[in-house]
């Protein structure tokens, strides 16, 4: 088992990782950028280090100041949570030539999982469901308008390297596929660096499923249930659930059972996600994310396991805690993300906390970074904060997050809790009928200026 262990992140996922270091006995290091100075994770970790300005290009996505911290903390292994340098095949390639071990999948499997068409192929290959589409990149409008042809519109055309809703854009009819294509194409390269682009089918209702898998890198795999992640605004999830209001038992053990053994064929090691968009009763692939997804708690909530422990354990050589047979969910999680952002155009609102309470009780954890007198810095995410709670079932789940919700304060900035307290009210919510258009439908409606 590793001595010490330093977290290439900030923020809540700084702090949940630190937190499964300090129970494991395994020392934490933090680093930070001078914008962070004051930040919690700096605060509760063993030992931190400052790694550069508040740019995240000069200090968070800095590879050299990263193993330069290593090298002077003696660190062994890097965790690196998610976002940043979490999917970077080249950062975990450098790290090997240094002898640190990553805490998460091999620089190939991420390699591969972080270009859309080739995971699509690779997938394909492995017997996973995908979405019809294009064979491959999309290099003309011309041969952008043959696919439309082929299936029917409305398709949809996406970046190879996309991620986060960027480079992507819908086409209802041809007349709209050359301002689609050149749009997402200018967007990828501006996003990514790549405008190679591929085109897929769009489905009208689907709802966004996606499958936790875990593997030990020797050819062993489980699955640990579904996540329902189809509240989202511009591509971005905002309230996830587990297990999934419209996925049933069956249903649930057989596309588990495909992931599993998926990611088990090609000895993948540590947490992954399988993306799906679900509609009627067909799943299709759309991508696989090689890192711990910022929704694991409420998968962590239902199977009660820490997801984290086990990446840690895994990367240190070894074996899984649990097998297929012993991961049973138990009630229902929902997960609300809290953004320091105002309402009703989601503009980023960064500065001082003036006061913080977090809710508490039966059931509710609250992962988050905040704390009275803390100045949120300007330059990174807007996220501040998870709240999830957990219930015997899901009307009490809800309940248990009206409650949560009740007892939140966060003063001196403007967040999205609020959005919460609205989307609670509806009926469509309480039944679990939603697909992923329907937050931005209901966006349109309800949340005007003034």
């Amino acid at each position: 088992m590793f001595d010490k262990i330093l977290i290439a992140n900030r923020g809540e996922i700084a702090l949940r990782v630190i937190r499964a270091c300090r129970e494991m006995g395994i020392g934490s290091v933090a680093v930070h950028s001078t914008a962070d100075a004051d930040a919690m994770h700096v605060r509760m970790a063993d030992e931190a280090i400052c790694i550069g300005p508040p740019s995240a290009t000069d200090s968070y996505l800095s590879v050299p100041a990263i193993i330069a911290a290593c090298e002077i903390t003696g660190a062994q292994a890097i965790h690196p949570g998610y976002g940043f340098l979490s999917e970077n095949a080249k950062f975990v390639s450098i790290l090997e030539d240094h002898g640190i071990t990553f805490i998460g999948p091999t620089a190939e499997h991420i390699r591969i999982m972080g270009d859309k068409i080739t995971a699509k192929d690779t997938m394909k290959n492995l017997g996973v469901p995908c979405v019809p589409g294009s064979d491959g990149g999309v290099d003309t409008v011309a041969d952008a308008l043959a696919v439309g042809i082929d299936f029917g519109y409305p398709v949809i055309v996406k970046a190879t390297a996309g991620g986060g809703g960027r480079g992507m854009k819908l086409a209802t009819s041809a007349e709209d596929m050359e301002t689609a294509f050149r749009t997402a194409r200018a967007e990828a390269k501006a996003a990514f660096g790549n405008d190679e682009v591929y085109i897929e089918k769009y489905l009208g209702r689907p709802r966004h499923i996606e499958i936790q898998v875990f593997g030990d890198g020797k050819g062993r795999a489980v699955h640990l249930g579904e996540r329902d992640c189809s509240l989202q605004r511009r591509h971005q999830k905002v309230f996830e659930e587990a297990p999934g209001p419209a996925i049933d038992a069956t249903t649930r053990a057989e596309i588990g059972r495909i992931c599993a053994d998926a990611v088990a064929r090609i000895n993948y090691i540590g947490a992954g996600t399988i993306e799906f968009l679900y509609e009627d009763g067909e799943f299709y692939f759309i991508e696989m994310n090689t890192r711990l997804q910022v929704e694991h708690p409420v998968t962590e909530a239902i199977f009660g396991v820490d997801l984290v422990r086990e990446q840690i354990r895994v990367a240190a050589g070894l074996p899984m805690e649990f097998n297929q047979d012993e991961l049973n969910i138990n009630g229902h999680a929902i997960e609300v993300r809290l953004n320091a952002e105002k309402l009703p155009n989601f503009a980023p609102s960064p500065g001082t906390i003036t006061q913080y309470h977090a809710p508490g009780g039966l059931g509710v954890r609250m992962d988050s970074a905040l704390y009275d007198g803390y100045s949120i810095p300007p330059y990174y995410d807007s996220l501040i904060g998870k709240l999830i709670v957990h219930g015997r079932d899901r009307e009490e789940a809800i309940a248990r997050l009206n409650r949560a919700l009740g007892e939140l304060i966060v003063d001196g900035i403007e967040t999205t809790a609020p959005l919460f307290d609205a989307l609670l009210l509806e009926d469509d919510i309480h039944s679990g009928d939603y697909t992923i258009h329907w937050l931005e439908k209901w966006l349109e409606t309800n949340l005007q200026d003034g």
